[in-house]
């Protein structure tokens, strides 16, 4: 795969870049010689957390800003080339007991993030970071860009919103908008001291604290991205003119029941258990059964593909928390 060059002085924006994939783009952005402008609120029931950029610490410029602060986006977007809109409240769980801080920071805080846009500058190249949340329990699978919208908590409507208004604005005001549907981000800076972001995170945390990884279900089939691979299918949407105004999947190459990716864990690590769980009657409600994306829109569209295997990228997120445990958790 070709290395994006663009990025070489260009200024670029990430919301949300002291979290899991925001501190990942960051590292490789200041790589490839960009200008690097993060905003977080580092609210602690988010991902944000300081030790994510340590890496490149020194090269980037941080600002503490919640996006719902309409005016210091207003300020913010100036003078940029790219902006990754990557804040978000990702917990559905969460959605569910607390939906009105869901809707301010997936819904309402995106249309204020364009709306800055709109006035201060609408030539940037703005990727918004979707979920595959919003198709709901799959018709079939594996699910392609055409399937049915139908979100089942709280937190897809909200981020269906948010996507919409991403096209919208790109069709209306011409800001040059592409939105991509992640799937089971997992790697190094994703958050592990709960379920918030990911439940791959809390199995991490309680392998290497020597508890049982607790499986809800387990027969669901899943696919996962590394975020490296996240990363670089992020970073072409940026740059391609063939991105502007689309959607796109992103996905793996491997399928796994969540019972089997417990024992790989478990096996990676060298030791441990996996415990089969009832699921929450909470949880029950929401969950979608199987999902493994059909992304051959974004593979044949822009040349991504994802190059990490499962087995690899699982061993070095272990790494990556064996070495930095205490600061996760």
């Amino acid at each position: 795969m070709n290395e994006p060059l663009r990025f070489d002085g260009a200024n670029v924006l990430i919301s949300g870049g002291l979290g899991f994939i925001g501190s990942n783009l960051a590292i490789k952005l200041v790589a490839l010689g960009a200008r690097v402008t993060i905003i977080d609120s580092m609210t602690p029931e988010y991902g944000g957390n300081l030790l994510n950029i340590a890496p490149v610490e020194k090269q980037v410029r941080v600002n503490i800003s919640d996006v719902r602060d309409a005016y210091s986006l207003r300020y913010l977007v100036q003078g940029q080339d790219y902006l990754f809109n990557l804040a978000g409240q990702t917990s559905h769980l969460h959605s569910m007991r607390d939906p009105y801080t869901d809707l301010e920071i997936n819904c309402r805080a995106q249309l204020s993030i364009l709306e800055a846009c709109r006035e201060n500058n609408s030539k940037l190249r703005l990727v918004f970071a979707s979920t595959r949340q919003i198709y709901g329990k799959p018709s079939y699978l594996p699910v392609d860009e055409k399937h049915p919208l139908r979100p089942v908590d709280v937190n897809g409507i909200n981020k269906l919103a948010g996507e919409y208004y991403h096209i919208l604005y790109h069709q209306v005001y011409g800001i040059p908008t592409c939105v991509l549907r992640l799937t089971n981000t997992y790697g190094p800076r994703m958050r592990i001291k709960d379920a918030r972001q990911t439940f791959l995170g809390i199995w991490v945390r309680q392998l290497l604290e020597g508890q049982p990884i607790e499986v809800w279900g387990g027969q669901q089939l899943r696919d996962f991205t590394y975020v490296d691979d996240c990363v670089e299918a992020l970073l072409l949407a940026a740059v391609d003119p063939k991105a502007l105004g689309c959607v796109f999947n992103l996905g793996g190459d491997e399928r796994i029941s969540l019972a089997d990716l417990g024992t790989l864990l478990v096996r990676l690590h060298g030791g441990g258990t996996c415990k089969i769980c009832e699921f929450p009657d909470e949880r029950r409600k929401i969950d979608i059964g199987d999902y493994y994306s059909d992304d051959r829109l974004i593979r044949g569209e822009l040349g991504w593909q994802p190059a990490t295997p499962l087995r690899e990228g699982l061993q070095k997120t272990l790494d990556y928390y064996r070495e930095h445990l205490p600061h996760y958790v």
